[in-house]
């Protein structure tokens, strides 16, 4: 008679144990395997396309723009993995936030202080772009037209250089006006920006010399370089000069709005008074700024 070997014999014998055992294990494998996925991993994995943080000062306030940049990778971008027509986050994974801490207008629209996503809808020869008020979105699957802020056309541009990596950045930015962009493949998106720093400034000037006279010196700067009421602006700098031992700047500005209201001796005057404060404290920059007074008043 044939005997089955002893360790055959063993596992023959206890198979129903085994596949009990066997079957608890693979549910502990799964289990451990689910948790390690669900729960946050202990080392860094970095995204495919990397994160980027960008803020630029814009009238009173801030922009700032948070998005994930995928690469062209070779790939058409506009009318093939994004297809035309259809809502993109601007960007890869999460979608691409837009924070305010002022109002401004966006092409010609107002948006007052507040987070948005940033949505667009690409077109061969015009896009759509979103601002949505659900910032806690994951791509564009979520998305919720209800949710639009707002929406307005744009034309695209076609870039001359192809753009790997997006691109959101500013440019062209001005006192009360600047360009945001969006640039990918061969596509630019320009997103012209507008706000009325002037109007603002003023009405708080107007607020703020009511009761204190330290705000006179920059309230008098503020209508010297703005066209305002120069008259007044003298009037200011004139009392910052009188109440306060001489400096530079204040000589400086001083000289600048009596040369500017047609008082060239006066100017002189303050503008070589600058120029021996400048040569004594060694400040080339005001040495500079006082001798083209000087030059600009006739003195030399």
């Amino acid at each position: 008679m044939t005997t089955k070997p002893f360790i055959m014999q063993k596992l023959t014998n206890n198979y129903p144990t085994m596949k009990v055992s066997l079957v608890c294990l693979l549910i502990l494998i799964s289990f451990d395997f689910y948790n390690a996925s669900a729960q946050e991993l202990r080392f860094k994995i970095p995204a495919a396309s990397q994160g980027q943080r960008i803020e630029q000062d814009f009238g009173l306030g801030t922009i700032s723009v948070k998005y994930y940049r995928p690469n062209t990778k070779g790939r058409k971008i506009f009318g093939g993995i994004e297809p035309y027509g259809v809502v993109w986050r601007t960007g890869a994974n999460n979608a691409t936030i837009i924070k305010l801490t002022d109002t401004i207008e966006v092409e010609g629209h107002t948006i007052a202080p507040g987070a948005y996503s940033l949505f667009s809808i690409p077109g061969p020869d015009e896009w759509t772009i979103i601002f949505n008020k659900n910032t806690d979105q994951w791509g564009a699957y979520s998305y919720d037209e209800k949710q639009d802020l707002l929406r307005f056309k744009v034309k695209p541009v076609q870039l001359a250089a192809k753009v790997e990596t997006l691109t959101i950045q500013f440019a062209d930015i001005h006192q009360d006006d600047g360009v945001l962009q969006i640039l990918f493949e061969n596509t630019g998106i320009n997103l012209r920006l507008k706000t009325d720093v002037n109007k603002r400034v003023l009405a708080n000037i107007q607020e703020a010399v009511k009761g204190d006279k330290k705000t006179y010196y920059m309230a008098a700067v503020w209508y010297y370089n703005h066209g305002q009421d120069l008259n007044q602006a003298l009037t200011w700098m004139q009392e910052v000069d009188k109440t306060q031992p001489p400096t530079i700047n204040v000589k400086y500005w001083l000289a600048r709005l009596q040369l500017k209201t047609g008082d060239k001796k006066s100017a002189i005057v303050s503008a070589n008074e600058g120029l021996k404060l400048a040569l004594d404290q060694h400040s080339q920059e005001y040495v500079r700024m006082s001798k083209e007074v000087l030059h600009d008043a006739g003195a030399n």
